[in-house]
């Protein structure tokens, strides 16, 4: 083409879009985007089926955006026509409306099929063996549901669980398959009869269900691998074995499983599922006990310590039970963790079965699990336990337990976002653990998003309507905003005698918050003496709230005699665990409210050298918070104040909101100071 021709099609720039419009290029533009919808629909939902990499899919999606800009390109250059595809400037002005109007019909006919396609993939969409629960359901999916006791001795329960557990264990060696934990899973029935609404609920496509019977020395462990889909079972057996020789089941269930699913083992993962743990069959009852304990929904403080004394058990008949050994350290960890025992004998009881594991089987996932705990519980060392759980990872790739110590781990280490993105990780192999749903809403409410919050913790609620610990964080959550009546409607039915303590103390806050300062000493009076089930611990609480309750009542001589009476266990506690935080913490109050300010000061400033910000995220600034507290109870406003103002911009555990500050009585004293009163009005970050 000459250059007189070229410069005669010229396109005039302020007549762009009706070129764009002629040349039919908002057609192609909206006939390419329906397209590729629906090819990446399609890819996403038909590749995962053929166990296709996920890399495929990614390629197919970069594929179609790069190609984008490309058609449109074509469009504009090139017109079909009878005779092929000719160039748009090569046809005179009559041809070219001709043809253009030709392709307009012929992309028209395009875009309406292919939105038919898309509506018909939508309704199938809505049809249930086409729903998913957030992602493609891979075949090599599984849950293994409770194992029902069938022992005529119903005690025999953690046996069954047991079973169930170290099943899962192995499974969860196997990186091939996605294995749902045992959390997800615990409170389903044994064989439920809506398998397909189980599969949904947790993003499986095979289930597992069993039975275990333990009579005398005989125990028969029976199984069944089904295929929801097809509702057909692909694999069964039933094992007899003497007690002695048990411990090989739980493995040859776990290789079948493997096969039935066509899962690849590598070497190394073949080599893990033939480890016996023990030949001691004693040893491994007691192991078992320990194990059914620390699984249950909620670990008290005595389950803990009963499953301390099983493992104990277990490796005083049996020294070389690695497995045990590192179950030990764990539970040792937690204890010490919790502020239940933080003492130099629980640290070193918890490193001496560390050690022993290490010397027994150092490379093992369960002393990893058992060092990176201790990293993370015991010496604080954050970094360090990562690295470790990293490991971890490897050899446990459908373990929820890592993603889920790493989400901890990041929110002590004040990596917030990196928090949410491992508890996002979690929830996809254990979708129905109600202790990782409920931490993830404690992160998103320590970052004051507290309608993330509410939502996570709704999901807790659809899995355990009402439970009563959830229902007050969800109460705490509308008091930190300042929604009073919400709060106080969820803790209506909370009294006395409520067995959940942290439901108990939620009602006290929101008495205080509420300043109904007499009706809060009547129900901690009534707890304290009429509550069955009081532990020490919890007495010492209640004392202390108490305290706080007559001081706010103006009751000075209630507060103080109280106060006493609080000293004379605290004082020696202190002596024989210097370390211990929540010590720390009473003692500062309590020396405030007696009137000894040096020794309050002192205190306060104890617990924040046991724990500072920088060390811990998570409840670092709460004990800048009670100095804060501390300060205005002996009359140090200037203190208090810039410490609140700086606490209010950032995230911590039951943190600090302008809502709380305009309605907590402990902070009256301040409330004629300008520079608190704008605190009060700031508005939420």
């Amino acid at each position: 083409m000459t250059s007189a021709s070229f410069k005669a099609h010229r396109v005039n720039p302020k007549n762009i879009l009706t070129e764009l419009k002629r040349r039919n290029v908002y057609r192609a533009a909206v006939a390419y985007g329906v397209v590729a919808w629906f090819l990446t629909q399609l890819t996403t939902q038909v590749f995962p089926f053929f166990e296709i990499p996920n890399s495929a899919v990614r390629f197919v999606v970069i594929a179609l955006a790069v190609g984008f800009p490309i058609a449109m390109l074509l469009s504009w250059i090139y017109e079909l026509t009878p005779e092929g595809v000719v160039r748009t400037e090569d046809l005179n002005p009559v041809e070219a409306r001709s043809v253009q109007r030709r392709s307009g019909r012929l992309l028209d006919f395009i875009i309406i099929g292919a939105l038919l396609l898309v509506i018909a993939m939508l309704v199938a969409g809505r049809l249930p063996f086409y729903r998913q629960t957030g992602e493609s359901i891979s075949q090599k999916s599984i849950a293994v549901l409770p194992f029902e006791n069938l022992s005529e001795d119903k005690a025999n329960a953690y046996f069954a669980e047991g079973i169930q557990e170290e099943i899962l264990t192995r499974l969860a060696k196997i990186a091939d398959l996605k294995v749902i934990s045992r959390t997800s899973t615990q409170r389903y029935q044994s064989k439920p009869g809506n398998l397909a609404e189980i599969a949904k609920q947790l993003g499986v496509a095979n289930i597992l269900e069993g039975s275990v019977q333990k009579a005398t020395d005989q125990v028969r462990v029976s199984v069944q691998l089904i295929q929801v889909a097809s509702d057909s079972h692909l694999w069964a057996d039933t094992f007899d074995r003497k007690l002695t020789d048990i411990f090989g089941v739980e493995s040859e269930i776990a290789k079948a499983i493997a096969d039935a699913l066509q899962a690849k083992l590598t070497g190394g993962e073949q080599r893990a599922l033939a480890v016996k743990p023990t030949n001691n069959s004693e040893a491994y009852d007691a192991y078992l006990r320990g194990l059914a304990l620390e699984a249950r929904m909620t670990t008290s403080p005595d389950d803990l310590d009963k499953a301390v004394g099983f493992y104990e058990r277990a490796e005083q008949l049996d020294p070389g039970f690695a497995l045990a050994w590192a179950r030990l350290s764990r539970a040792n960890a937690h204890v010490y963790f919790g502020g239940l025992d933080s003492t130099t004998a629980r640290r070193d009881a918890t490193e001496r079965a560390l050690n022993t594991a290490q010397k027994l089987q150092p490379n093992s996932p369960e002393t990893l699990l058992a060092q990176a705990y201790y990293q993370y519980w015991v010496r604080r060392d954050y970094e360090l336990a990562k690295g470790t759980f990293g490991r971890v990872r490897e050899l446990l790739p459908s373990s929820s337990d890592v993603p889920a110590a790493l989400a901890l781990i990041a929110r002590r280490q004040g990596r917030w976002d990196e928090s949410v993105a491992y508890w996002e990780q979690t929830l996809v192999l254990d979708p129905r653990n109600t202790e990782w749903l409920a931490s993830a809403a404690e992160t998103y409410a320590m970052l004051r998003q507290f309608p993330a919050a509410l939502k996570t913790y709704d999901r807790v609620l659809d899995i355990v309507p009402n439970d009563p610990g959830t229902v007050a964080f969800e109460a705490k959550i509308y008091q930190a905003e300042g929604n009073l009546e919400q709060a106080g409607k969820l803790l209506i039915g909370v009294n006395a005698q409520t067995p959940s303590f942290i439901a108990f103390l939620t009602k006290v806050d929101q008495l205080f918050l509420e300043r109904q300062f007499d009706d809060a000493i009547r129900l901690i009076h009534n707890r304290l003496t009429e509550y069955r089930d009081l532990s020490d611990i919890e007495r010492l609480y209640n004392l202390f709230f108490l305290v706080l309750a007559q001081e706010n009542a103006g009751d000075i001589v209630g507060a103080r005699a109280t106060a006493q009476q609080m000293l004379r266990p605290l004082e020696p506690l202190s002596h024989k665990d210097p370390d211990n935080l929540n010590v720390a913490l009473a003692l500062s109050v309590i020396h405030a409210v007696l009137g000894q300010k040096d020794a309050a000061i002192k205190e306060a400033e104890r617990a924040i050298t046991l724990l500072p910000r920088g060390k811990d995220a998570v409840d670092g600034p709460k004990n800048e918070e009670n100095l804060a507290f501390v300060e205005v109870l002996v009359g140090d406003k200037d203190g208090a104040i810039p410490r609140l103002q700086h606490l209010l911009q950032i995230p911590y555990n039951n943190c600090l909101t302008p809502a709380l500050l305009r309605l907590n009585p402990q902070w009256d004293p301040l409330r004629g100071d300008p520079r608190f009163q704008k605190l009060c009005e700031e508005k939420q970050p």
